[in-house]
């Protein structure tokens, strides 16, 4: 089966004050299943996980409701407070839903660098355990150290991190990321989406992003990177099928079948059954 391990939607009207902001006017309207269907066929795709875009309780009740209505959507990263006293619970409410396969809080947009480190969490990630769901990590190079402690604190944790650790490429040295990468790819609960590398570079190409892309497939191995668009927001520096056939071309044609669909399958407890579009 084949997957996009990380897309979005949105309905503009719900995003009052929320990125993207008016003057990004690609990406401020409605995008919905009907807008990523034909890139699904056209790349032979099989299902979506479909990840949070905002921190809030009512958008993950859109993206649950969206995954229950489209088969394709074979499941749901979605966002609860896991610092509130009542976490396990919430997580527990959220987990009812067959298609909740993961929690992502919003790292990059917090005030505290170091949020991921504090103890305060170990509630919340044993309900994730209990319940057998995937932390999705949405990180910049300067949170790697704080998830690392996290993810030494919690083996039993499956994570993913999004996006290659949105490396500044072209803007800071490769090899710093590299060697904090390393190190959570040391853990065999820390997993790497190959995903959102071309909006981080500063010239949008593929070439710039492609030694950040070889060393995620060194690092983390074919068992352990999972595939993604990252669409919508990929639109800003590609077309849908152009980020798929460059991907396609980088992963070794032996590893395909792990890297675009068996990886995800796996990491996120999807069910493998086929699905219509």
């Amino acid at each position: 089966m084949r997957i996009d391990a990380h897309q979005h939607f949105w309905t503009i009207a719900e995003r009052a004050g929320q990125w993207p902001p008016a003057d990004l006017a690609a990406l401020h309207r409605d995008f919905m299943p009907s807008d990523l269907r034909p890139h699904l066929e056209e790349g032979g795709i099989d299902g979506t996980i479909l990840v949070q875009s905002l921190p809030s309780a009512v958008d993950t009740a859109f993206l649950l409701a969206l995954a229950n209505e489209h088969p394709v959507i074979r499941g749901v990263v979605g966002w609860a407070d896991l610092k509130a006293a009542d976490a396990p619970a919430r997580i527990s409410r959220l987990a009812q839903d067959p298609k909740l396969k993961g929690l992502r809080p919003m790292l990059q947009d917090l005030a505290d660098d170091a949020w991921i480190a504090d103890p305060a969490l170990a509630p919340a990630v044993a309900a994730m355990v209990a319940h057998d769901l995937t932390f999705d990590a949405l990180v910049r190079p300067r949170h790697l150290p704080h998830l690392l402690a996290f993810a030494e604190r919690y083996p039993d944790l499956r994570i993913v991190i999004d996006h290659g650790g949105k490396p500044r490429i072209g803007a800071e040295p490769l090899a710093d990321w590299q060697r904090r990468m390393a190190d959570l790819a040391a853990r065999p609960h820390v997993a790497c989406k190959l995903s959102g590398l071309l909006t981080e570079a500063e010239d949008g190409s593929f070439e710039a992003t492609r030694p950040y892309a070889e060393a995620i497939l060194t690092l983390f191995g074919p068992e352990r990177v999972i595939w993604g668009s990252d669409w919508p927001v990929l639109t800003l520096a590609a077309a849908y099928p152009a980020w798929l056939a460059q991907c396609r071309a980088l992963v070794p044609a032996a590893h395909h079948a792990a890297v675009f669909g068996e990886n995800a399958v796996r990491v996120y407890r999807l069910d493998a059954a086929a699905t219509d579009r």
